[in-house]
């Protein structure tokens, strides 16, 4: 998608300010954090370290402003060059190359506890605010596992489910070692574990270290007894008494009063958050997607956290979100990869937006792939849409056709395809919160043909290993007719996919004998139709516009 400017956004959407939030009860603290002396390794230059005021953008919502952060931040994509070094034993999880990912923002997946829903509750299928509730939780989400399974999917990324009593995206944690009681508590998220892990659905879960909420007990200890709090030190605090509104007196999250920034130059704050990690790995999860890791600013906190993490589950999937260009964090010692926006830019525009031409978008996609070593590149989140971004039903404006293509594209690409809770119903929704609807179980809402297609790809690429794990090599490239096509191929087998991004039907030649594949049938595994490989040369003959083919090679 081709991001809004900054001014531009700021005349678009409300000035909606993010109101007060009512304190919630102090939680219990983790035995060992916060009872003792301030530790006297933190000395009064490392507390004030950079602590330079960030840009108010409080005015929008949290995926509003991430969008104007990233287009302030946004880089043209340079030819691949020399790969950054990155350390010898560099390996990342061997499962993810063979994951497909379920994005679920819990409070708008399944309501199945009405008993824990909060006060205030909306009827399910309300308008999206930014602070109604509607009652999703984790025993929707359990007893939804069969429709996930029947998809195919094999993991899934929850949106925050700590408790954080006062918003329904739970990114401004009040406690990181507790669930959020609307959502259920720790029993159930066992039996969440249990149940998907049964099923072979692996669970990633978002963690929030660059800041807590303010009901957070550690920020509401600071609050109330200032320099004398044992917590004083876990912020960025630039006075007492503690100013929230109109402009906190402490360093945030671009502004936002309710998520105050914590001092990771703390070792008290550091062990807190490695132990909150270690916590959810030992009780089974298989990954951490990490929340404006780049904002961080001590890149050792992250060479801490993925060593302590690993050490419990080598095989645990770190993903950063970073928006741009994610290569300082990919160098062996941090993330095993990033949510792969520039992916998302790439297809969007090409697709979805039709502006890039085909050379461009190969590449781009080239230089993406030529910046990281290959235990990298297949392990990439690669996403079309997210909780912060509008959806793509929305962007292809009810185009079909488009949001097919791009799916096509998703599933047949290097990386793990992640497709966001209701895209393939055809859900739809501008910037959040309207991303953020419910999930209309009402099957006669929903688009069968397309959520047909999306099960159909899935389908294909977990049963045919070279989707995941074979080489990319393009074919051909046509601007003036935008069609392309490329090669996914191993040592067994080979798949070919033609896409016609035109508005008219292309008759597309390939040349198959300069990638050596051999004479022999390829028939598209999506409407059947074959083709036959002759002297090297093959023509798909009137592809069908805004349309693709994912095509299985046999030898004659």
């Amino acid at each position: 998608m081709q991001v809004r400017t900054k001014k531009s956004l700021f005349t678009a959407l409300t000035s909606t300010v993010l109101g007060a939030a009512v304190l919630g009860a102090c939680s219990t603290v983790p035995a060992g954090f916060g009872r003792g002396p301030l530790n006297p390794a933190i000395n009064p230059a490392v507390r004030a370290q950079n602590a330079v005021p960030q840009q108010d953008l409080s005015r929008l919502s949290i995926g509003q402003a991430k969008q104007v952060i990233a287009s302030q931040q946004a880089q043209p994509i340079r030819p691949a060059g020399p790969q950054a070094q990155t350390t010898p034993d560099f390996k990342t999880p061997e499962w993810v190359r063979d994951a497909v990912f379920y994005q679920i923002f819990p409070e708008r997946f399944h309501n199945g506890n009405p008993n824990n829903d909060p006060p205030g509750t909306e009827p399910w299928g309300s308008q999206p605010k930014l602070f109604n509730f509607m009652g999703g939780d984790l025993e929707g989400v359990i007893q939804k596992l069969p429709y996930l399974k029947d998809m195919g999917v094999n993991a899934i990324y929850f949106n925050p489910i700590f408790e954080a009593p006062t918003s329904n995206h739970k990114y401004n944690t009040a406690d990181f070692m507790k669930i959020d009681q609307s959502f259920g508590d720790i029993e159930t998220f066992k039996r969440l574990v249990a149940q998907a892990k049964s099923m072979g659905i692996r669970i990633v879960l978002d963690a929030v270290f660059n800041h807590s909420g303010e009901t957070h007990w550690a920020f509401r200890d600071a609050e109330q007894n200032g320099p004398q709090s044992k917590y004083w030190n876990w912020y960025l605090f630039h006075g007492f008494p503690v100013v929230k509104q109109p402009k906190p007196n402490y360093e945030s999250w671009w502004g936002h009063y309710t998520l105050p920034k914590f001092n990771e130059y703390n070792p008290e704050v550091r062990e807190y958050l490695f132990q909150v990690g270690e916590y959810w790995a030992k009780l089974g999860i298989d990954g951490w997607r990490l929340d404006v890791p780049n904002e961080i600013r001590d890149m050792n906190f992250w060479r801490e956290f993925r060593a302590r993490v690993k050490r419990i589950n080598p095989d645990l999937y770190i993903v950063g979100e970073i928006w741009g260009d994610g290569s300082p964090w990919l160098q062996g010692d941090q993330f095993d990869a990033v949510m792969n926006y520039q992916f998302r830019d790439q297809v969007f525009n090409f697709i979805v937006e039709e502006k890039g031409n085909v050379d461009h978008f190969d590449w781009n996609l080239q230089g993406i792939r030529g910046r990281h070593p290959d235990s990298v590149t297949y392990t990439m989140f690669n996403v079309l849409g997210s909780h912060d971004t509008a959806r793509i039903m929305t962007m292809a404006r009810r185009d079909i056709n488009k949001v097919k293509m791009a799916t096509l594209f998703q599933m047949t690409y290097v990386g793990a395809p992640v497709v966001y809770y209701g895209d393939e119903i055809g859900m739809e929704g501008e910037m959040d919160p309207d991303c953020r609807r419910t999930f209309p179980w009402d099957e006669s809402q929903w688009n069968h043909d397309l959520r047909n297609y999306f099960k159909r790809l899935i389908q294909i690429r977990n049963q045919y290993p070279v989707l995941r794990r074979g080489g990319f090599r393009s074919l051909m490239r046509h601007n003036d007719n935008r069609t392309f096509a490329y090669l996914r191929e191993d040592a067994r087998s080979k798949m070919v996919v033609v896409m016609n991004n035109n508005t008219a039907p292309q008759d597309i030649p390939i040349n198959m004998a300069q990638v050596n594949v051999p004479d022999g049938n390829l028939r598209d595994l999506l409407s059947n139709r074959s083709f036959q490989i002759r002297n090297g040369q093959v023509v798909f003959n009137q592809v069908a516009p805004k349309t693709g083919m994912l095509l299985e090679w046999r030898p004659l």
